[in-house]
């Protein structure tokens, strides 16, 4: 049974806490945000090598496995975007259907070992992006096609609350 796709806007998480996960954005300090970013992926890879990987813990949720691709995906995502917003003034960014990118790329029968280890290089080239960030361009946009703008700062916050957001989900499936 496919999941339901997550209509959500999750853009409020910039400025208040996340009463599923406890970030707060205003917890967050820049030079933080990489070695955070480090830290997210270390977790969902561990559970990547856990037991019952590929098991959904119901049919709303999904799997560790699936999580695992999930979060490799939007650090690449993330990555493009920040690129964007450093190399270009103002740039829209090109939709990105998560629930379409699971379905497409068959999260659900991938191979752990090869997430973990794609997770691992995505999340560190993110990572260390964001550690690369010039001090001047922290307040550069970007925008989605929706309307929602973005700066180098909340692009990277945005980001990081998705990952340790899913380090819950996937610790919730032990």
């Amino acid at each position: 049974m496919p999941i339901a796709p997550d209509t959500k806007d999750w853009t409020w998480v910039l400025h208040e806490r996340c009463p599923e996960c406890a970030f707060d954005p205003l917890e967050v300090e820049r030079e933080d945000i990489g070695r955070r970013i480090r830290h997210a992926a270390a977790a969902i890879h561990q559970r990547l090598h856990g037991e019952a990987v590929s098991e959904r813990p119901d049919d709303e949720t999904w799997s560790p496995l699936e999580y695992g691709a999930h979060v490799r995906d939007v650090c690449g995502v993330m990555l493009t975007r920040l690129e964007q917003m450093l190399e270009h003034d103002d740039p829209e960014f090109a939709n990105w259907d998560q629930d379409r990118a699971a379905l497409d790329g068959g999260y659900r029968s991938l191979d752990a070992e090869h997430v973990a280890a794609a997770l691992d290089l995505a999340a560190a080239s993110l990572a260390n992006a964001a550690d690369a960030v010039p001090t001047d361009a922290w307040n550069r946009s970007g925008r989605r096609s929706n309307g929602s703008v973005f700066t180098v700062e909340t692009l990277l916050r945005y980001a990081l609350h998705d990952l340790e957001h899913h380090v819950v989900d996937v610790q919730r499936a032990d």
